[in-house]
Protein backbone atom coordinates (compact mmCIF):
# COMPACT_ATOMS: atom_id res chain seq x y z
CA UNK A 1 0.00 0.00 0.00
CA UNK A 2 1.27 3.75 -0.80
CA UNK A 3 2.45 6.27 1.78
CA UNK A 4 -1.33 8.22 1.17
CA UNK A 5 -2.85 4.69 1.64
CA UNK A 6 -1.45 4.11 4.83
CA UNK A 7 -2.29 7.42 5.96
CA UNK A 8 -6.17 7.36 5.26
CA UNK A 9 -6.13 4.17 6.90
CA UNK A 10 -4.66 4.91 10.14
CA UNK A 11 -7.10 7.71 10.17
CA UNK A 12 -10.18 5.65 9.34
CA UNK A 13 -9.54 3.67 12.04
CA UNK A 14 -8.97 5.96 14.86
CA UNK A 15 -12.39 8.03 14.01
CA UNK A 16 -14.65 7.24 16.83
CA UNK A 17 -18.51 6.07 16.87
CA UNK A 18 -19.70 9.57 18.46
CA UNK A 19 -18.44 13.35 19.31
CA UNK A 20 -18.32 15.49 23.01
CA UNK A 21 -19.13 18.37 22.37
CA UNK A 22 -19.06 21.70 25.02
CA UNK A 23 -19.24 25.50 24.50
CA UNK A 24 -16.84 28.35 25.35
CA UNK A 25 -18.21 30.85 27.96
CA UNK A 26 -14.90 33.05 28.57
CA UNK A 27 -12.22 34.19 26.86
CA UNK A 28 -9.10 35.86 28.73
CA UNK A 29 -5.80 36.52 26.43
CA UNK A 30 -4.75 33.07 25.70
CA UNK A 31 -6.96 31.22 28.48
CA UNK A 32 -10.28 29.80 27.00
CA UNK A 33 -13.11 28.53 29.40
CA UNK A 34 -15.04 25.63 28.27
CA UNK A 35 -18.35 24.25 29.98
CA UNK A 36 -20.60 20.89 29.23
CA UNK A 37 -17.73 18.53 29.25
CA UNK A 38 -17.99 17.27 32.56
CA UNK A 39 -16.33 13.43 33.01
CA UNK A 40 -15.32 13.69 29.10
CA UNK A 41 -12.29 15.79 29.59
CA UNK A 42 -8.89 15.63 31.44
CA UNK A 43 -5.59 17.65 31.27
CA UNK A 44 -3.61 17.28 28.05
CA UNK A 45 -6.73 16.39 26.03
CA UNK A 46 -7.18 18.28 22.88
CA UNK A 47 -10.31 19.38 21.39
CA UNK A 48 -11.31 22.17 18.48
CA UNK A 49 -12.99 24.81 18.74
CA UNK A 50 -15.36 26.14 15.37
CA UNK A 51 -15.41 29.62 15.15
CA UNK A 52 -18.46 31.63 13.59
CA UNK A 53 -17.03 31.27 10.53
CA UNK A 54 -16.32 27.17 10.07
CA UNK A 55 -12.78 27.70 10.98
CA UNK A 56 -11.23 24.87 13.71
CA UNK A 57 -8.98 25.92 16.18
CA UNK A 58 -7.13 23.57 18.05
CA UNK A 59 -6.46 23.18 21.82
CA UNK A 60 -5.38 21.54 24.75
CA UNK A 61 -6.81 21.28 28.07
CA UNK A 62 -4.36 22.77 30.54
CA UNK A 63 -6.78 22.60 33.98
CA UNK A 64 -9.85 23.10 35.28
CA UNK A 65 -11.74 25.64 37.19
CA UNK A 66 -15.58 26.60 39.19
CA UNK A 67 -15.96 23.50 37.19
CA UNK A 68 -14.85 24.67 34.21
CA UNK A 69 -12.30 23.76 31.99
CA UNK A 70 -9.39 25.89 30.62
CA UNK A 71 -7.83 25.61 27.43
CA UNK A 72 -4.83 27.25 25.56
CA UNK A 73 -5.06 27.65 21.90
CA UNK A 74 -2.42 25.70 19.50
CA UNK A 75 -3.05 28.89 16.60
CA UNK A 76 -5.01 32.06 16.70
CA UNK A 77 -7.96 32.72 18.44
CA UNK A 78 -9.69 35.21 15.54
CA UNK A 79 -13.12 34.40 14.93
CA UNK A 80 -13.82 32.59 18.75
CA UNK A 81 -16.30 34.15 20.96
CA UNK A 82 -18.37 33.39 23.26
CA UNK A 83 -20.88 30.14 22.37
CA UNK A 84 -18.66 28.67 20.00
CA UNK A 85 -18.72 24.98 19.97
CA UNK A 86 -15.85 22.90 21.24
CA UNK A 87 -15.37 19.40 20.31
CA UNK A 88 -13.92 17.21 22.57
CA UNK A 89 -11.39 14.66 20.90
CA UNK A 90 -11.84 11.28 22.43
CA UNK A 91 -8.09 10.25 21.67
CA UNK A 92 -4.68 10.83 23.67
CA UNK A 93 -2.25 13.18 21.55
CA UNK A 94 -0.23 10.84 19.46
CA UNK A 95 2.04 10.47 17.27
CA UNK A 96 2.42 7.49 14.32
CA UNK A 97 6.11 7.74 13.44
CA UNK A 98 7.40 5.97 10.56
CA UNK A 99 11.53 5.00 9.28
CA UNK A 100 10.48 7.53 6.19
CA UNK A 101 10.56 10.13 8.25
CA UNK A 102 14.26 10.12 8.04
CA UNK A 103 15.93 13.52 6.24
CA UNK A 104 12.30 15.21 6.75
CA UNK A 105 11.70 18.17 8.50
CA UNK A 106 8.63 18.17 10.73
CA UNK A 107 6.29 20.45 12.83
CA UNK A 108 5.11 20.48 16.57
CA UNK A 109 2.26 18.14 15.44
CA UNK A 110 4.53 15.59 12.67
CA UNK A 111 3.39 17.13 9.57
CA UNK A 112 5.64 17.43 6.84
CA UNK A 113 6.97 21.28 6.42
CA UNK A 114 9.64 20.79 4.67
CA UNK A 115 7.88 20.66 0.66
CA UNK A 116 9.07 17.11 0.16
CA UNK A 117 4.82 15.45 0.14
CA UNK A 118 3.35 13.48 2.92
CA UNK A 119 4.99 11.28 5.81
CA UNK A 120 4.32 7.54 6.01
CA UNK A 121 2.39 7.07 9.02
CA UNK A 122 3.94 4.07 11.42
CA UNK A 123 0.75 1.42 13.00
CA UNK A 124 1.64 2.22 16.53
CA UNK A 125 1.29 5.34 18.12
CA UNK A 126 3.81 6.95 20.62
CA UNK A 127 1.89 9.19 23.29
CA UNK A 128 3.03 12.87 23.29
CA UNK A 129 3.02 13.01 26.96
CA UNK A 130 5.01 9.62 27.19
CA UNK A 131 6.62 7.95 30.13
CA UNK A 132 10.46 7.01 30.19
CA UNK A 133 11.01 3.16 31.27
CA UNK A 134 10.92 2.10 34.22
CA UNK A 135 14.43 2.22 36.02
CA UNK A 136 15.02 -1.23 37.06
CA UNK A 137 14.14 -2.30 33.57
CA UNK A 138 16.63 0.08 31.85
CA UNK A 139 20.19 -1.30 30.89
CA UNK A 140 23.48 0.23 31.75
CA UNK A 141 24.95 3.28 29.77
CA UNK A 142 26.51 1.87 26.72
CA UNK A 143 29.61 2.21 25.00
CA UNK A 144 31.38 5.80 23.72
CA UNK A 145 29.81 7.82 21.59
CA UNK A 146 32.07 9.46 18.82
CA UNK A 147 30.64 12.97 18.61
CA UNK A 148 33.43 13.94 16.04
CA UNK A 149 34.21 16.94 18.14
CA UNK A 150 37.77 16.88 19.62
CA UNK A 151 37.48 18.69 22.99
CA UNK A 152 33.88 16.60 23.63
CA UNK A 153 35.14 13.58 22.67
CA UNK A 154 38.86 13.73 24.63
CA UNK A 155 37.48 15.80 27.67
CA UNK A 156 34.35 14.96 28.09
CA UNK A 157 33.66 11.78 26.53
CA UNK A 158 29.68 10.77 26.09
CA UNK A 159 28.43 7.43 26.17
CA UNK A 160 25.60 5.54 24.73
CA UNK A 161 22.41 6.94 26.53
CA UNK A 162 23.96 9.53 28.69
CA UNK A 163 22.42 13.00 28.95
CA UNK A 164 24.51 15.88 28.52
CA UNK A 165 23.39 20.00 28.60
CA UNK A 166 25.27 22.46 26.60
CA UNK A 167 25.36 25.90 29.08
CA UNK A 168 25.47 29.27 27.01
CA UNK A 169 24.37 32.34 26.74
CA UNK A 170 23.02 33.74 23.13
CA UNK A 171 25.37 34.11 20.04
CA UNK A 172 27.96 31.93 21.77
CA UNK A 173 27.27 28.54 19.45
CA UNK A 174 25.48 26.29 21.30
CA UNK A 175 23.63 25.77 17.36
CA UNK A 176 26.72 25.38 15.44
CA UNK A 177 27.87 23.03 18.12
CA UNK A 178 24.81 20.40 17.92
CA UNK A 179 25.29 20.82 13.84
CA UNK A 180 28.44 19.22 13.87
CA UNK A 181 27.53 16.52 16.68
CA UNK A 182 24.95 15.59 14.25
CA UNK A 183 26.93 15.51 10.89
CA UNK A 184 29.96 13.53 12.48
CA UNK A 185 28.30 11.76 15.23
CA UNK A 186 28.66 7.61 14.93
CA UNK A 187 25.31 7.22 16.12
CA UNK A 188 23.21 5.37 13.33
CA UNK A 189 20.37 8.46 13.54
CA UNK A 190 19.91 11.34 14.86
CA UNK A 191 16.70 13.39 15.70
CA UNK A 192 17.17 17.22 16.44
CA UNK A 193 14.74 19.11 18.00
CA UNK A 194 14.55 23.28 17.68
CA UNK A 195 12.09 24.30 19.96
CA UNK A 196 11.68 28.33 19.80
CA UNK A 197 13.78 28.88 17.27
CA UNK A 198 14.71 31.97 15.01
CA UNK A 199 12.71 31.43 11.81
CA UNK A 200 15.34 33.15 9.95
CA UNK A 201 17.92 31.02 11.29
CA UNK A 202 15.49 27.14 10.64
CA UNK A 203 16.68 27.24 7.13
CA UNK A 204 20.52 27.85 7.63
CA UNK A 205 20.80 25.21 10.36
CA UNK A 206 18.95 22.52 8.17
CA UNK A 207 20.86 23.44 5.03
CA UNK A 208 23.76 24.94 5.85
CA UNK A 209 24.77 23.67 9.13
CA UNK A 210 23.23 20.01 9.05
CA UNK A 211 24.12 19.79 5.56
CA UNK A 212 22.73 17.00 3.05
CA UNK A 213 24.84 14.42 4.68
CA UNK A 214 23.37 15.19 8.72
CA UNK A 215 19.88 15.56 7.25
CA UNK A 216 20.17 11.98 5.38
CA UNK A 217 20.08 10.50 8.97
CA UNK A 218 17.95 12.91 11.18
CA UNK A 219 14.90 13.98 11.52
CA UNK A 220 13.78 17.60 12.64
CA UNK A 221 11.50 18.96 14.39
CA UNK A 222 10.91 22.76 14.19
CA UNK A 223 8.49 25.08 16.18
CA UNK A 224 9.33 29.18 15.81
CA UNK A 225 9.44 31.19 18.38
CA UNK A 226 6.39 32.88 16.87
CA UNK A 227 4.24 30.56 17.29
CA UNK A 228 1.74 29.84 20.51
CA UNK A 229 3.21 28.58 23.70
CA UNK A 230 1.74 25.60 23.48
CA UNK A 231 3.28 24.79 20.01
CA UNK A 232 6.75 25.59 20.94
CA UNK A 233 6.32 23.29 24.30
CA UNK A 234 4.58 20.45 22.31
CA UNK A 235 7.91 20.18 19.77
CA UNK A 236 10.16 19.25 22.74
CA UNK A 237 7.65 16.57 23.13
CA UNK A 238 7.46 15.63 19.27
CA UNK A 239 11.31 15.30 19.63
CA UNK A 240 11.51 12.84 22.32
CA UNK A 241 8.35 10.66 21.16
CA UNK A 242 10.41 10.31 17.51
CA UNK A 243 13.92 9.73 19.39
CA UNK A 244 11.51 6.73 21.70
CA UNK A 245 9.94 5.11 17.86
CA UNK A 246 13.70 4.81 16.34
CA UNK A 247 15.02 3.64 19.94
CA UNK A 248 12.18 1.13 20.10
CA UNK A 249 13.12 0.08 16.83
CA UNK A 250 17.04 -1.01 18.12
CA UNK A 251 17.96 2.00 17.12
CA UNK A 252 21.72 4.04 19.02
CA UNK A 253 19.86 7.47 18.63
CA UNK A 254 21.83 11.12 19.27
CA UNK A 255 19.14 13.52 19.98
CA UNK A 256 19.86 17.16 19.98
CA UNK A 257 17.36 19.72 21.43
CA UNK A 258 17.88 23.29 21.38
CA UNK A 259 16.44 24.50 23.86
CA UNK A 260 15.66 23.31 26.93
CA UNK A 261 15.17 26.79 27.89
CA UNK A 262 12.78 28.08 25.50
CA UNK A 263 10.73 25.15 26.52
CA UNK A 264 10.87 26.26 30.32
CA UNK A 265 9.70 29.79 28.54
CA UNK A 266 6.89 27.88 27.25
CA UNK A 267 5.86 26.41 30.04
CA UNK A 268 6.09 29.16 32.39
CA UNK A 269 3.47 31.13 29.72
CA UNK A 270 1.32 28.32 30.03
CA UNK A 271 1.26 28.23 33.28
CA UNK A 272 1.16 31.45 34.24
CA UNK A 273 -2.33 31.84 31.55
CA UNK A 274 -3.79 28.71 33.75
CA UNK A 275 -2.98 31.05 37.22
CA UNK A 276 -0.51 29.40 38.56
CA UNK A 277 1.62 31.75 41.30
CA UNK A 278 5.24 32.71 39.61
CA UNK A 279 7.61 31.61 41.84
CA UNK A 280 11.25 31.73 41.02
CA UNK A 281 12.34 34.25 38.35
CA UNK A 282 8.80 34.12 37.62
CA UNK A 283 8.68 30.80 36.81
CA UNK A 284 5.81 28.58 37.73
CA UNK A 285 5.91 25.25 39.66
CA UNK A 286 4.66 23.42 36.74
CA UNK A 287 8.17 23.85 35.07
CA UNK A 288 10.09 22.33 37.45
CA UNK A 289 7.94 19.62 37.39
CA UNK A 290 7.88 19.02 33.47
CA UNK A 291 11.42 19.42 33.14
CA UNK A 292 12.50 15.95 34.79
CA UNK A 293 9.30 14.65 32.66
CA UNK A 294 10.93 15.54 29.63
CA UNK A 295 14.98 15.00 30.33
CA UNK A 296 14.33 11.40 31.95
CA UNK A 297 12.56 10.34 28.25
CA UNK A 298 16.26 10.41 27.10
CA UNK A 299 18.41 7.71 28.51
CA UNK A 300 19.14 3.86 28.18
CA UNK A 301 15.58 1.52 26.66
CA UNK A 302 15.19 -1.81 28.23
CA UNK A 303 17.31 -4.88 27.30
CA UNK A 304 15.78 -5.52 23.88
CA UNK A 305 15.83 -1.59 22.87
CA UNK A 306 18.03 1.12 22.11
CA UNK A 307 18.96 4.15 23.37
CA UNK A 308 18.63 7.48 23.66
CA UNK A 309 21.77 9.55 24.17
CA UNK A 310 20.78 13.58 24.50
CA UNK A 311 22.15 16.64 24.48
CA UNK A 312 20.05 19.82 25.70
CA UNK A 313 20.93 22.57 24.96
CA UNK A 314 20.33 25.48 28.44
CA UNK A 315 20.27 29.86 26.93
CA UNK A 316 21.53 31.00 30.14
CA UNK A 317 20.23 34.40 31.43
CA UNK A 318 22.53 37.20 31.17
CA UNK A 319 25.84 34.89 31.26
CA UNK A 320 24.38 33.61 34.92
CA UNK A 321 25.05 29.54 35.07
CA UNK A 322 23.07 29.47 38.28
CA UNK A 323 19.78 31.33 36.69
CA UNK A 324 16.73 28.96 37.95
CA UNK A 325 16.39 26.32 34.45
CA UNK A 326 20.27 26.24 34.15
CA UNK A 327 20.21 24.80 38.02
CA UNK A 328 17.64 22.33 37.91
CA UNK A 329 18.75 20.85 34.78
CA UNK A 330 22.32 20.61 35.79
CA UNK A 331 20.82 18.61 38.51
CA UNK A 332 19.16 16.50 36.24
CA UNK A 333 21.02 15.28 33.53
CA UNK A 334 24.78 13.27 33.72
CA UNK A 335 27.50 16.09 32.50
CA UNK A 336 27.35 19.44 31.30
CA UNK A 337 29.29 21.41 28.70
CA UNK A 338 30.07 25.18 29.60
CA UNK A 339 30.57 27.68 26.64
CA UNK A 340 32.37 30.81 27.25
CA UNK A 341 31.51 33.76 25.48
CA UNK A 342 34.98 35.13 26.89
CA UNK A 343 36.91 32.15 24.86
CA UNK A 344 34.62 33.10 21.36
CA UNK A 345 35.36 36.39 21.62
CA UNK A 346 38.64 35.69 21.47
CA UNK A 347 38.15 33.43 18.25
CA UNK A 348 38.27 29.79 19.70
CA UNK A 349 35.62 27.77 18.60
CA UNK A 350 34.15 25.78 19.95
CA UNK A 351 34.18 28.00 23.07
CA UNK A 352 34.16 25.30 25.04
CA UNK A 353 35.47 25.81 28.77
CA UNK A 354 36.40 22.25 30.03
CA UNK A 355 37.66 22.98 33.43
CA UNK A 356 34.10 24.40 34.11
CA UNK A 357 32.81 21.11 32.25
CA UNK A 358 31.99 17.75 33.21
CA UNK A 359 31.31 14.23 31.44
CA UNK A 360 29.67 11.99 34.49
CA UNK A 361 30.46 9.41 33.17
CA UNK A 362 34.08 9.71 32.90
CA UNK A 363 36.54 8.61 34.00
CA UNK A 364 35.20 5.13 34.06
CA UNK A 365 34.61 4.82 30.30
CA UNK A 366 38.21 5.70 29.60
CA UNK A 367 41.50 3.45 29.87
CA UNK A 368 43.73 4.22 32.65
CA UNK A 369 45.86 5.92 29.80
CA UNK A 370 42.92 8.35 28.25
CA UNK A 371 42.51 9.00 31.68
CA UNK A 372 46.20 9.68 32.41
CA UNK A 373 46.51 11.93 29.18
CA UNK A 374 43.07 13.77 30.20
CA UNK A 375 44.24 14.43 33.79
CA UNK A 376 47.41 15.81 32.89
CA UNK A 377 46.02 18.58 30.03
CA UNK A 378 43.18 19.48 32.63
CA UNK A 379 45.90 19.70 35.46
CA UNK A 380 48.24 22.02 33.26
CA UNK A 381 45.24 24.12 31.53
CA UNK A 382 44.42 24.77 35.47
CA UNK A 383 47.84 26.15 36.00
CA UNK A 384 48.16 28.31 33.56
CA UNK A 385 44.44 29.89 33.91
CA UNK A 386 45.27 30.29 37.61
CA UNK A 387 48.10 32.67 36.38
CA UNK A 388 46.55 33.77 33.20
CA UNK A 389 46.35 37.60 34.41
CA UNK A 390 50.21 37.64 35.93
CA UNK A 391 51.29 36.17 32.74
CA UNK A 392 49.42 38.40 30.61
CA UNK A 393 50.60 41.47 32.10
CA UNK A 394 53.94 39.97 32.27
CA UNK A 395 54.17 40.07 35.76
CA UNK A 396 55.67 36.61 36.25
CA UNK A 397 59.44 35.64 34.97
CA UNK A 398 60.28 32.51 33.36
CA UNK A 399 62.02 30.07 35.89
CA UNK A 400 60.00 31.52 39.42
CA UNK A 401 57.97 27.52 38.86
CA UNK A 402 58.82 24.74 37.14
CA UNK A 403 55.01 23.86 36.81
CA UNK A 404 53.87 27.35 35.66
CA UNK A 405 56.60 27.06 33.03
CA UNK A 406 55.01 23.53 31.88
CA UNK A 407 51.92 25.26 31.30
CA UNK A 408 53.34 28.47 29.63
CA UNK A 409 54.69 25.35 27.00
CA UNK A 410 51.85 23.75 26.47
CA UNK A 411 48.75 25.83 27.23
CA UNK A 412 49.12 26.75 23.51
CA UNK A 413 49.30 23.39 21.84
CA UNK A 414 45.93 22.63 23.95
CA UNK A 415 44.38 25.22 22.76
CA UNK A 416 45.14 24.85 19.24
CA UNK A 417 44.01 20.70 19.75
CA UNK A 418 40.65 22.49 20.98
CA UNK A 419 40.00 24.72 17.76
CA UNK A 420 38.23 23.10 15.36
CA UNK A 421 36.48 24.33 12.25
CA UNK A 422 33.03 23.45 11.47
CA UNK A 423 34.04 21.32 8.42
CA UNK A 424 36.11 19.49 10.69
CA UNK A 425 35.98 15.69 12.44
CA UNK A 426 37.90 14.07 14.35
CA UNK A 427 37.28 10.58 15.40
CA UNK A 428 37.55 9.10 19.45
CA UNK A 429 41.20 7.45 19.11
CA UNK A 430 42.69 10.23 16.68
CA UNK A 431 41.46 12.39 19.09
CA UNK A 432 43.19 10.75 21.73
CA UNK A 433 46.73 10.78 19.35
CA UNK A 434 46.40 13.75 19.01
CA UNK A 435 46.68 15.20 22.52
CA UNK A 436 49.10 12.69 23.67
CA UNK A 437 51.58 14.05 20.70
CA UNK A 438 50.81 17.58 21.70
CA UNK A 439 52.01 16.92 25.52
CA UNK A 440 54.55 14.03 24.61
CA UNK A 441 52.71 11.66 25.98
CA UNK A 442 51.77 7.93 24.14
CA UNK A 443 48.98 5.98 24.62
CA UNK A 444 49.75 2.29 24.28
CA UNK A 445 47.99 0.43 21.28
CA UNK A 446 47.69 3.19 18.67
CA UNK A 447 50.57 3.73 16.44
CA UNK A 448 52.21 6.99 16.36
CA UNK A 449 52.38 9.45 13.41
CA UNK A 450 51.12 9.70 10.17
CA UNK A 451 49.65 6.20 10.03
CA UNK A 452 47.05 6.80 12.11
CA UNK A 453 46.47 10.96 12.58
CA UNK A 454 47.74 12.13 8.92
CA UNK A 455 50.49 14.50 8.01
CA UNK A 456 48.07 17.30 8.96
CA UNK A 457 48.31 16.38 12.68
CA UNK A 458 52.19 16.37 12.55
CA UNK A 459 52.03 20.15 10.88
CA UNK A 460 49.60 20.82 13.07
CA UNK A 461 51.87 20.24 16.02
CA UNK A 462 54.59 22.11 14.21
CA UNK A 463 52.35 25.09 14.13
CA UNK A 464 51.82 24.91 17.79
CA UNK A 465 55.45 24.87 18.55
CA UNK A 466 55.74 28.10 16.65
CA UNK A 467 53.16 30.01 18.45
CA UNK A 468 54.53 28.90 21.72
CA UNK A 469 58.14 29.86 20.93
CA UNK A 470 56.93 33.12 19.78
CA UNK A 471 55.19 33.66 23.25
CA UNK A 472 57.57 32.65 24.69
CA UNK A 473 60.44 35.11 22.83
Amino acid sequence: MSVIGNTIMNKINRVSDYRVYGHVTQIVGLLVEISGVEGNFTVGDYCAIVGRDGRRVLCEAVGFRSGKALAMPFGSLDGIGLGCKVEISDTDPAVFPDESWLGRVVNAFGEPIDGKGPLGNGSIAYPIHNSPPPAHTRKRIGGKVDLGIRAMNTFLTVCGGQRMGVFAGSGVGKSTLLSMMARNTSAEVSVIGLVGERGREAREFIEDDLGEEGLARSIVVVATSDEPPLVRRQAAYMTMAVAEFLRDQGREVLCLMDSVTRFAMAQREIGLSAGEPPATKGYTPSVFSELPQLLERAGPGNEDQGSITGLFTVLVDGDDHNEPIADAVRGILDGHVVLDRAIAERGRYPAINVLRSISRTMPRCNTDEENDIVTRARQLLATYEDMAELIRLGAYRRGSDAAIDEAIHYYPMIEEFMAQKITDSTDLMTGYQMLAERLSLSVPGVQQGVDEAGDDNNQNGDNAEQQEQAQVT
